[in-house]
């Protein structure tokens, strides 16, 4: 493993850290072949006030972390790591956070690792030898992409269950079945998480999936899909099979998932960007579970599900809130959830800048990686863009609507300017001629200021 050499210059230098592991994320993505940036340690054989004190010597150290064993240290140069003492945890109450800690620097380090939640996680590296320490067969886990508990202390902090959710997405990992039936054994224990804790979870997924349909399948084999239940509804609702020959709405939302994981445009994205398209995707036929029925369709019975893009919106909103999604999110799901069928109308300028501006803060741009996903997610159906996707996207270009929502042109300088007097009228004034622009009565300030002394 490769380290700052900062950090390797601590490590041959303080000898409170003679017995210093790198543990976590950090291996785990080291032996996957990924970037990685933050580098946790683990110090065994000194205690806090020692480490302190050598660490001290060589930068600044926070001890904002004391209460949980931990030192922040920050080089000169601006690296930045963390320093922690192993410990052994002891479940007092329920919940995430009902354990009582103990620190011990004597605890050996296999001891240390068995705490942790998943084999691929409890693996360590000695810096020093440059080996690394497995006790639990997580490399094998992770060359076999296997998702396994580590003990069964496993059962001990049920959000646990929702790292595997996001691990098993993230790093496409297929459950062991003993870890799954552990998972299920625990399936009653979700009230004891606090919402937010189970929101960065699905934040997680949301944003850094390799294969998210590995995480909701995770949530539905272990039982705990029950918890969503607008996800949880999709299972089983069936779809027509000549337009959906992939099976019901949950096969159909996993398959969408990947193929929006695998557009380069999701993965070149911003953060909150791939949680909010991701999302949407998740979400887009929540309403499908109450507006699927038989119908005949050019003479013949079809299963249809009529509305079930605008209803889709609130429940979308629902499966947010329930997650605790800060309302950035949701401003920006609800709309790509309720219009995700648009590449179905006709596009034309009063079509598009009423989409545009119905959209935003989400885009065209976004809305047709959604359905592109939604498109896609039909196999063994060819992955082909529909014309209408590409009809509204050349639409939008041509009005410069593709990656924004159109701007009012007539502003209230432009009324003061016409001698009006700010008041009440003003906005009730502004609001009638945005809506003209968007139908199309004018297009540039000109038009505006004629519309506007046609008015007055």
């Amino acid at each position: 493993m490769n380290l700052p050499e900062e950090l390797a210059y601590l490590l041959r230098q303080v000898p409170a850290l003679a017995r210093a592991y790198l543990v976590g994320g950090c291996v785990r993505d080291a032996l996957l072949g990924m970037a990685h940036k933050d580098f946790d340690l683990e110090v065994y054989g000194v205690d806090y006030e020692t480490l302190e004190r050598g660490l001290s010597a060589h930068g600044r150290v926070d001890l904002v972390g004391k209460s949980f064993g931990v030192i922040k240290f920050s080089a000169e140069s601006g690296g930045q790591w963390d320093f922690s003492l192993p410990r052994r945890d002891s479940k007092m109450s329920a919940g995430h956070k009902g354990f009582q800690v103990e620190f011990d620097p004597n605890i050996e380090p296999r001891a240390a690792a068995s705490r942790r939640d998943f084999t691929i996680n409890a693996l360590m590296f000695d810096p020093r030898a440059g080996e690394y320490l497995d006790f639990f067969g997580g490399r094998e886990d992770l060359a076999k992409r296997i998702l396994r508990h580590t003990s069964s202390a496993f059962v001990e902090d049920p959000l646990r269950v929702l790292l595997g959710m996001q691990f098993a997405a993230r790093f496409d990992l297929t459950p062991a079945p003993e870890t799954v039936a552990l998972c299920r054994s625990i399936v009653h224990t979700l009230p004891e998480l606090a919402v937010e804790r189970v929101g960065m979870e699905w934040f997680k997924w949301a944003a850094l999936s390799q294969r998210p349909s590995a995480g909701l399948r995770f949530l539905k084999d272990t039982g705990w899909l029950r918890h969503f239940p607008e996800v949880a509804a999709l299972d089983g609702t069936p779809q027509d099979p000549e337009w959906h020959p992939e099976g019901d709405v949950f096969t159909h939302t996993c398959h969408c998932c990947d193929a929006l994981a695998e557009l380069p445009e999701w993965r070149q994205a911003d953060a909150t960007t791939r949680r909010g398209l991701m999302f949407a995707v998740l979400a887009h036929d929540f309403a499908k579970p109450q507006t699927t029925h038989v119908a005949e369709r050019d003479g013949q019975k079809r299963i249809v599900s009529p509305g079930h893009e605008e209803l889709g919106g609130p429940l979308a909103e629902s499966f947010l809130t329930r997650i605790d999604a800060p309302n950035e999110i949701k401003e920006r799901v609800v709309p790509l959830v309720k219009r995700h069928l648009a590449h179905l109308q006709p596009a034309n300028d009063r079509s598009v800048r009423r989409l545009a501006n119905a959209l935003k803060p989400s885009t065209i741009e976004e809305l047709c990686l959604v359905m592109i996903a939604d498109h896609f997610g039909r196999p063994p159906k060819p992955r082909t863009i529909h014309s209408g996707i590409t009809e509204l996207r050349t639409k939008a270009d041509e009005l410069r609507l593709r990656e924004s929502a159109p701007k009012p042109l007539l502003q209230g300088r432009h009324l003061v300017a016409r001698g009006l007097t700010p008041g009440k009228q003003f906005r009730k004034l502004l609001d009638e001629a945005f809506e003209a622009q968007l139908e199309g009565a004018f297009t540039d300030l000109d038009g505006a200021l004629k519309w506007l002394d046609s008015r007055t």
